[in-house]
């Protein structure tokens, strides 16, 4: 992907202590003592990610969901966000394609496969030209942004504020950091993890395609990068 085609992520919300918070919910659940004492007490990095690597390698994924994570998301295509806001417990508030009036020459995503075919992007471009006058044309004439939109296309540019959990975040890489997975949402996803891990470094491991955690492909058609499940 070229550079201005990248989406722009950034994270700007998260718990101050987020390992600390994840080892309380699961330390409740096997301790008679009371959790905020058990809050307090944890200062021993290692022994809280023992217990949560555990715990979680177990499938009990309740104790992630106490965690909520939220992404500025920009420069990325209605056709991603579509994909995005399909995932569960979330919480999204996009640009509106109703209440903007876009004026001139709306931005617009390339797919990377047009991208790289100069005669089809030269083409695609102009197509969007054509787009972007058309619906000038409606909104000049006084049809309504929310009636003009009609006409614009999924490669049209937007933004969005995704909140979430960490067991969807979790959910989410393992998905979409498939090779299968679009390039665009693929690319979008990585930059969520890579912001995360930043400063919560521990999680490393878990952001990452489903094959690494399962150790196997189980998809209909695998890149190779894991041996295909038998059934």
């Amino acid at each position: 992907m070229e550079e201005n085609n990248k989406p722009v992520v950034h994270l700007i919300s998260k718990p101050e202590n987020m390992l600390k918070t994840i080892y309380t919910a699961a330390r409740t659940c096997y301790s008679a003592d009371m959790p905020i004492n058990i809050y307090n007490g944890a200062d021993d990095e290692e022994k809280m990610l023992k217990l949560i690597e555990r715990v979680v390698g177990s499938g009990h994924y309740s104790v992630i969901e106490h965690v909520q994570v939220t992404f500025a998301i920009s420069n990325v295509s209605r056709a991603c966000t579509h994909q995005l806001v399909r995932h569960r417990h979330m919480s999204f508030s996009q640009k509106s394609q109703r209440y903007v009036k876009e004026k001139g020459q709306f931005d617009y995503l390339i797919p990377v496969t047009i991208e790289q075919n100069e005669e089809l992007k030269r083409k695609f471009t102009e197509f969007m030209g054509k787009i972007s006058d058309f619906y000038t044309e409606l909104t000049e004439a006084g049809i309504p942004a929310e009636d003009a939109r009609a006409v614009l296309p999924n490669a049209a540019s937007t933004s969005i504020v995704a909140s979430l959990n960490l067991r969807e975040m979790i959910h989410i890489a393992n998905l979409r950091l498939c090779s299968r997975a679009q390039t665009e949402i693929r690319t979008m996803v990585k930059l969520m993890c890579d912001e995360l891990i930043k400063s919560e470094a521990w999680l490393k491991p878990y952001l990452v395609p489903k094959c690494e955690r399962l150790g196997f492909c189980d998809e209909d058609k695998s890149c190779g990068r894991k041996p295909k499940l038998e059934l």
